[in-house]
């Protein structure tokens, strides 16, 4: 999270005398609840005056009741709900000087002079019109008599930040806005259910998808799916793509699938510009193939719904940096957008992601389609240059000589199967032998070859198709090394480790009278996912290992639970990972808050257990795994390459073992030698883990009045500079 710039400052001070208004623009997306709570709740924390402005730009114009205080109590409850509680509405009047400085002077006469919009480009480059316009509004103001010399004194600047709220995905220079993720799961869900019944009667589906003129949504869609074509904006077909495509259904078909899966961008086009259609399509594959076709176009369905854990924790880290940005702002300080790159928060100048994002139409319109999907950014290119790979098989004339085994291990988590997936067809295409493990180590003994049909549909199971165990290789040394000599296996991709989701927990408490509910999850001595699923279900406290906690701990939290229960706050939620500690169990915590909490509320507990292992793998996961699948077995060939000498492997350098992860911004392989110095084994956790900069968070949104650390700061950073030259092709 960023911080400001001045180091011992109370946090709970930096916003006094100062007001924040925060309203939602355009679109809806699932997530702009979340940033809204978030804004509200670190705001007061901060002691700012913070005000809704209800139906976006037009209550900013209209002002009177439109524009209404915000308590801590008023976004109670708003966190699992879709849309916009706030309301958001298109408005010409905003479009108009005499608009804006309507709005300017009902801002100005509640001491507002610092606005956070949530909204995609249109909604932000309004704002920023706006900030500059301020001080000539503000002069019109005093002039006309609308607000006072007092007023206009304190109200010289007007300081802008935007969160991008945005199903799809199109706002360059940040990796993901508010609402993907969820319109994803609403995807990805039709897309499990249409697979069923296309693999009964053999039947071709094809699927439109949001996104306006970005294909964002249909890539990782495809991505997700496994999907046999996919059609986007940024990088149409080359001519002759019908042929082709026919004959890539045909080959699938022959090679046993029982289906086929055809994505489409709404603001999919052919190389001439002309739009590429479900009709359009549907007709080709019925005329030319003969097979049982059918169309489905989503449209809204994709925008409803609940926002996910993942949109809900972007939206709440979001609206944390939202109000930083605020409060440190200067007069010189340009607009900025707040976002996450990988795990990071990110301050990036408005302007700057509004003209990059211009640049993708513009290069588009050009038929310079490479630069269109460089534009895009890396998380994009990426996904897109993942796609090429897998899509279909191209195995090489020349075989690599090389055997590398996959195998899984430790418990088995949802997006296995599609790391084993993308690992066993980049392996195939270069050339290698690709061998089956079954079973985790104790399978070492018994590989056989695996082909590109077996995993064609991997994607989207969940578990472990290769079978796994928590054995470790130790007990099995001897006979590892022996197979692995007998099998001639150069190589090893060893997929293992645990995730859940944390989805689950919030729905059952909303709309409840005066109830807790206790819950237990997973995660070993990890805190992660009490922590992360603290913060997208809006907990009032979550138990972990890494924070210790006494008798003193619980006293305060049920103290401060019960006295927020006796407002009109109707839920509570406690979470607490399971090995968090061996005394304070969860029934004692149950039993505990049950006893404070009588006459108050009552309490309910729920241990998920190995639910949280089951089910099929969300959209994220799957497009994560698959690109580290990817990853791992390119680097691979790349150290066979450097370690291969008169037909043997000398794997002797410390980075022929290393481990695929995401730090900070990006997939980083590590040596295991170095992990070992960062890594506690007793307990199976690292010794450092980033997330728990997240906690203080999670606490001040459920209203304790604790310090946060104000040491660093967050800077701004460019975007412009990723632009290419406009006069040049760039290669991929």
């Amino acid at each position: 999270m960023a911080n400001i710039s001045t180091a011992g400052v109370d946090p709970t001070k930096m916003g006094v005398g100062r007001a924040i208004a925060v309203l939602t623009s355009g679109g809806d997306a699932q997530g702009m609840n979340a940033a809204v709570r978030a804004t509200v709740r670190v705001g007061l924390y901060t002691g700012a005056k913070v005000f809704f402005v209800h139906e976006g730009y037009q209550g900013l114009v209209d002002g009177g009741d439109h524009i209404r205080p915000a308590t801590w109590e008023s976004v109670s409850m708003m966190l699992q709900l879709g849309g916009t509680v706030i309301g958001s509405a298109r408005c010409k009047d905003f479009q108009t000087r005499e608009g804006r400085l309507k709005a300017a002077s009902n801002l100005v006469k509640l001491g507002v002079t610092n606005l956070c919009v949530i909204g995609g480009d249109g909604s932000l480059t309004g704002a920023n019109i706006f900030r500059t316009e301020w001080s000539d509004f503000h002069v019109l103001c005093l002039y006309a008599g609308k607000i006072t010399k007092e007023e206009a004194k304190t109200s010289s600047h007007l300081n802008i930040v935007g969160m991008v709220g945005s199903i799809d995905n199109d706002f360059c220079g940040t990796d993901m806005t508010i609402g993907t993720d969820s319109a994803l799961h609403r995807i990805i869900e039709v897309v499990d259910s249409i697979t069923t019944t296309a693999q009964s009667h053999q039947r071709a589906f094809i699927l439109e998808v949001m996104g306006r003129h970005c294909g964002y949504l249909a890539l990782v869609t495809a991505l997700a799916c496994g999907a046999d074509w996919v059609f986007i904006p940024e990088m149409p077909p080359d001519d002759g793509w019908e042929d082709h495509l026919c004959r890539r259904l045909t080959e699938t078909r022959k090679a046993g699938s029982r289906l086929n899966v055809i994505i489409v961008a709404e603001g999919a086009i052919n190389k001439a510009g002309k739009p590429i259609t479900c009709d359009q399509l549907k007709d080709l594959v019925t005329k030319r193939l003969g097979y049982d076709t059918r169309a489905t176009i989503l449209g809204h369905v994709q925008r409803g719904g609940t926002p996910s854990a993942f949109d809900r924790v972007l939206g709440s880290r979001m609206g944390v940096e939202a109000v930083m940005a605020l409060l440190e702002a200067t007069p010189e300080t340009p607009a900025c957008v707040v976002s996450l790159s990988g795990n990071q928060a990110v301050r990036l100048p408005l302007m700057e992601c509004v003209q990059v994002t211009k640049d993708v139409t513009v290069a588009m319109n050009e038929g310079r389609f490479d630069d269109a999907v460089k534009l895009r950014g890396r998380s994009f290119e990426n996904n897109w240059n993942t796609y090429k790979l897998l899509a279909h098989v191209r195995p090489p004339e020349t075989k690599s000589n090389i055997n590398v085994a996959i195998l899984n291990v430790g418990a088995p988590c949802a997006g296995m199967n599609a790391a084993v997936r993308a690992a066993v067809r980049i392996g195939i295409i270069q050339g290698h032998n690709m061998l089956a493990v079954h079973d985790g180590f104790e399978g070492l003994a018994l590989e056989k070859p695996i082909t590109w049909n077996i995993v064609g549909e991997w994607t989207g199971k969940g578990g472990s198709e290769l079978g796994t165990k928590r054995v470790l290789p130790g007990k099995y040394m001897e006979e590892i090394s022996l197979n692995i000599a007998k099998y001639n296996i150069h190589a090893l991709v060893i997929i293992g480790g645990f995730e859940a989701s944390d989805e689950m927990i919030k729905q059952s408490a909303a709309g409840t009278k005066r109830r807790v509910f206790i819950i237990e999850t997973m995660g070993g001595y990890c805190g992660y996912l009490a922590t992360m699923a603290g913060l997208s279900a809006g907990a009032d406290a979550a138990y972990i290992y890494e924070e210790k906690f006494g008798i003193r701990d619980l006293e305060r939290n049920v103290e401060h639970l019960t006295e927020k229960m006796k407002t009109t706050v109707k839920r509570g939620l406690i979470l607490r990972n399971e090995n968090c500690s061996s005394n304070y169990t969860t029934d004692f915590i149950f039993n505990l808050y049950s006893e404070e909490g009588k006459g108050v509320f009552d309490c309910r507990k729920n241990v998920l257990g190995h639910m949280q292992q089951g089910g099929t793998p969300t959209p994220f996961d799957r497009n994560f795994a698959t690109k580290m699948g990817a990853k791992a077995v390119l680097w691979l060939t790349e150290k066979l390459k450097e370690c291969y000498r008169h037909g043997r492997i000398f794997a002797n350098t410390p980075d022929s073992a290393c481990v695929l992860g995401m730090r900070k911004r990006g997939l980083v392989l590590q040596p295991l030698a170095e992990l070992k110095e960062e890594t506690d084994f007793e307990h199976r956790i690292p010794k450092n883990q980033w997330w728990l900069k997240l906690r203080p968070i999670m606490k001040i949104l459920a209203k304790y009045k604790i310090s946060l650390d104000t040491s660093e700061h967050t800077l701004m950073e460019h975007v412009i500079s990723k632009k290419p030259p406009v006069h040049m092709t760039l290669t991929k």
